[in-house]
């Protein structure tokens, strides 16, 4: 499992739609940029930057919008 991806950024390259399922991000890492599934509570439009906040396993991400955070 990847637990060293909480607290990376990332953008939405695939929108969220929250409760309806997931989307997908983007996320810069040292060996390359990769892709993961990506839940959050409400729904994320694509090129968003998001904030990874836990790791669910299988390539599965919980994030929620920078923009949240201020």
């Amino acid at each position: 499992m990847d637990s060293e991806l909480v607290g990376k950024t990332g953008v939405v390259v695939h929108a969220t739609r929250g409760p309806g399922g997931p989307g997908e991000v983007l996320v810069r890492l040292p060996t390359g940029s990769q892709t993961y599934l990506a839940h959050s509570d409400e729904p994320i439009a694509k090129g968003t930057n998001v904030l990874i906040v836990a790791d669910l396993g299988g390539r599965t991400v919980s994030v929620i919008p920078i923009s949240a955070l201020g």
